[in-house]
């Protein structure tokens, strides 16, 4: 391939994709990895792509820190087919943790009103949607209230989940690299779900498509750490692979 024809192959196969690695171009088009290297430079410096270690995106992958009432504006329709989903993933008399964002909330709306729960939470926002659920047993955990999360982070939330053990964890985040793994915004919110991964026998992630390719300050865990993801049909299939290689289940709604 000439130049010219490479930087389409790689452009289309963004497109496709909405990822590309080193390594799978440099098999795909028979060029070297430094060939393949310097196109990416010359495309991300035209603005056409954005380069991280080893691969490349379509844009910029890095996400900033934004309010809940600012992110509960976006991708709505996803957000309810994923709530419901993992609604379904819910049995009578578990013991579960929910974490904080967009999505959680609306499961936690999504769930049955007539099943017995036992709920641990730092989002005050899905205890306060969940309080008038006559069956579910509500466990508020303490600490500093983070407020654009509507949700309490730091070190006596982490310590009192430590005290406790749960079936299962439904969480969401900021970003989802296939290298990076799950990433949030706020370190300390990171670090509150990685402990909350620690005290359940099976985590769950939920989270739509356009969180895939994106990194955050705060890593959570590697995607090894996680057992499901729920997220739209809108996910490209390489996405689905790369998760599915790692041992995550995949349910696509």
């Amino acid at each position: 391939m000439v130049i010219a024809e490479r930087h389409k192959f790689i452009l289309d196969k963004l497109e496709q994709a909405g990822y590309v690695s080193v390594a799978a171009l440099s098999r795909e088009m028979n060029v070297t990895m430094v060939t393949v290297r310097k196109d990416l430079k010359i495309l991300e410096d035209k603005g056409l792509l954005f380069r991280s270690h080893g691969s490349a995106t379509p844009v910029a992958p890095y996400v900033n820190d934004k309010p809940v009432n600012e992110k509960q504006l976006v991708q709505v329709e996803e957000k309810r087919a994923i709530a419901r989903k993992a609604s379904s993933l819910v049995n009578a008399k578990d013991a579960i943790i929910i974490g904080s964002g967009t999505t959680v909330l609306a499961f936690a709306r999504a769930l049955p009103r007539d099943l017995p729960l036992t709920v641990l939470t730092g989002a005050m926002n899905v205890s306060m949607a969940l309080l008038d659920f006559p069956e579910v047993e509500i466990v508020q955990l303490g600490g500093v209230v983070r407020k654009s999360s509507s949700s309490v982070v730091g070190h006596y939330a982490a310590s009192m989940i430590e005290d406790f053990a749960c079936s299962k964890l439904f969480i969401s985040v900021d970003g989802i690299d296939p290298e990076f793994g799950l990433t949030t915004s706020n370190m300390m919110e990171a670090h509150l779900n990685h402990v909350m991964i620690q005290a359940v026998q099976k985590t769950i992630v939920l989270a739509d498509s356009s969180k895939f390719g994106k990194k955050s300050f705060g890593k959570i865990a590697a995607l090894e750490d996680i057992d499901t993801i729920i997220v739209d049909q809108a996910l490209p299939s390489h996405y689905v692979q790369v998760l599915e290689d790692k041992g995550v289940e995949v349910l696509l709604v």
